[in-house]
């Protein structure tokens, strides 16, 4: 198999040149295809079989030691112009970039299989969908791009139709840590990446396509790609509102996405369209819509049982490929947060002494969003779905109340732009440090985040778009006195959602607050939750001091981006700034 496509046919000709692998595999997506990789996989080790009794076509991979998470540190936006890639990105010149990798290429494939992956982020014949094809000497790879990309031939064919696509090679190389580099080339739609096989930093059409060179090319056509959830919420009389919500990790995304309504409120569904990426486009009649690029999860595995994720748990359960968790003695997947069984051999393979965890923190799961009990089939709809919202949310102690909505969307872009959760004991030994995360994207902007503000801001007052989302913040993780969360999550979250479907169909109040529009006590129902009228008042307060602090820091913040920060995200700070001075005065 080959293709009609002349450029791609010589750019994996060059490739094959460069890097010498013994045979080339032109993907097709088929089962016979997957089912022989699969196969081929076990017989090497790079996968080991399941218990099939208990969990049918499962499959356990273990990566290196040294390769078990995405390498911030080693992953370059390269741009012309240093400025271009800005200071949320590391920096490398094109050409020295190019002539870097290139070397680490160099006969990098002897003795393995080429595999040419053509996919499609999106719905195949969706006119929002953009499509990539990923060079890689992997089959864990091509068996995990399967499930989370459309790929195969239907692929190839607009691939061969457009003639546009995204470059993505990728080499495990030797695993060698100092020879490990993820490049992204925006302005070439180009992805080099090598000497890692861990997703993150293999599986080049996620966070490398969909968000970085994703977010460029949304700048230069006129729409959004963001790393936002996206959730269908139906009320008891039948109407579905559309959110999509961006959450810095561990404030609870992928639980939101698939959230399960509380008995307390019979009659209320969710259907989960994404966990993870969002591609939002302003549509002719001035709707913003949204599409999810992917069709699968690569989600984290610790912590997921019947109580935290019961939809999550229950789609892995079949038909899963396992990236470094445990193993029972019975050969059943493991991971810490699980109820029942016990861990034999830990991530490593190695038998469990019980000291540490047995599986590894950042273990995965890959599977097909078909498999989610609640799965919409709206993400398979060309045209997308209509955004009624879009939600920002942190983790923070104090300060951000349980929800507010911003007064605008040029307030709504602030609002994302300061957005911030602080960081427990655990994970630095200082409890509260602040860290700013704007849209969720910090990691994953492939340009400078002061010309994504900017970006933001003109698809807001495009005449264009007369349909946008309100645009509101969450936090879940207020706590008291005490140190005890004061609202119980979870489930109970679709309260807050509620109040703010019924807040986009002009049925709710509020009150207007310096930073906001905040739910009156009786807006929102607690019935049943056994919360007081002070627990409730707090969670909705607002603290002109520590918010004017909190303004002072964001404006901080946007400092370290320098001049080409907007002046109207600046204008709306100070706006802020003014609101919070004048309640103190009155």
């Amino acid at each position: 198999m080959t293709t009609s496509n002349a450029s791609l046919k010589r750019w994996v000709e060059d490739v094959a040149r460069l890097t010498q692998p013994d045979s080339i595999h032109w993907c097709n997506g088929s089962d016979a295809e997957n089912s022989a990789l699969i196969e081929a996989m076990l017989k090497s080790g790079d996968l080991i079989k399941l218990n099939q009794d208990t969990h049918p076509n499962c499959y356990l991979h273990r990566s290196h030691p040294s390769d078990v998470a995405r390498v911030e540190h080693l992953t370059y936006v390269c741009t012309r112009n240093k400025e271009d890639a800005g200071p949320n990105n590391h920096w490398m010149d094109p050409i020295e970039a190019h002539r870097k990798v290139d070397n680490l290429f160099a006969g990098a494939m002897k003795g393995r299989t080429m595999y040419v992956i053509p996919y499609c982020m999106g719905p195949i014949d969706s006119p929002f969908a953009r499509c990539g094809v990923e060079i890689s000497d992997s089959p864990y790879v091509v068996v995990n791009m399967r499930m989370m990309t459309r790929m195969g031939d239907a692929a190839l064919k607009r691939i061969e139709r457009e003639d546009k696509y995204v470059k993505g090679l990728h080499s495990i190389g030797d695993l060698n840590p100092d020879r490990r580099f993820i490049m992204h080339f925006p302005e070439e739609l180009t992805i080099k990446s090598v000497g890692s096989g861990y997703g993150g930093n293999a599986l080049l059409g996620k966070k490398c396509h969909a968000l970085r060179i994703a977010s460029f090319q949304a700048r230069e056509e006129g729409w959004l790609a963001e790393h936002m959830l996206l959730m269908g919420l139906q009320s008891p009389e039948g109407k579905t509102h559309y959110v999509a919500a961006a959450f810095p990790s561990a404030c609870g995304k992928t639980n939101l996405a698939m959230l399960v309504p509380p008995n307390s409120m019979p009659g209320w569904k969710i259907w989960t369209l994404g966990d993870d990426i969002s591609w939002l486009h302003v549509d002719d009649e001035g709707q913003l819509r949204a599409i999810n690029p992917e069709s699968g999860y690569f989600g984290v595995v610790p912590g997921t049982n019947r109580k935290t994720n019961c939809n999550a748990y229950d789609m892995i359960q079949r038909d899963t490929i396992f990236t470094n968790v445990a193993v029972t003695e019975d050969n059943q997947p493991w991971w810490e947060g699980l109820e029942t069984g016990k861990p034999a051999l830990d991530w490593q393979g190695k038998p469990y002494t019980g000291n540490g965890p047995a599986a590894h923190p950042n273990s995965r799961f890959t599977v097909s969003a078909k498999q989610n009990p609640i799965y919409s089939t709206l993400a398979d709809a060309p045209e997308g779905v209509p955004i009624s919202a879009i939600l920002f949310g942190g983790r923070r102690r104090e300060v951000a109340p349980l929800v507010y909505e911003a007064r605008n969307w040029a307030h709504g872009v602030l609002v994302g732009a300061g957005m911030a959760s602080e960081t427990t004991a655990a994970a630095v030994g200082q409890m509260g440090v602040v860290r700013r995360d704007s849209m969720a994207m910090k990691p994953f902007a492939g340009y400078n985040f002061a010309d994504y503000f900017g970006h933001w801001l003109k698809l807001g007052s495009g005449k264009n778009a007369s349909k946008l989302p309100k645009i509101f913040h969450v936090n879940w993780f207020r706590q008291d006195r005490n140190g005890k969360f004061m609202w119980p999550g979870f489930g109970e979250n679709l309260r807050v959602l509620k109040w703010i479907a019924d807040r986009c169909d002009g049925r709710a109040e509020a009150i207007e607050t310096p930073i906001g529009l905040v739910p009156r006590k009786q807006d929102l129902d607690v019935s049943g939750l056994n919360m007081d009228a002070s627990t409730l008042e707090t969670l909705l307060s607002i603290d002109p001091a520590a918010w004017r602090q909190e303004i002072d820091a964001i404006g901080k913040y946007l400092d370290e981006y320098g001049s080409r920060v907007p002046s109207q995200l600046r204008e709306e700070l100070k706006g802020v700034a003014k609101r919070l001075e004048a309640s103190n005065a009155a």
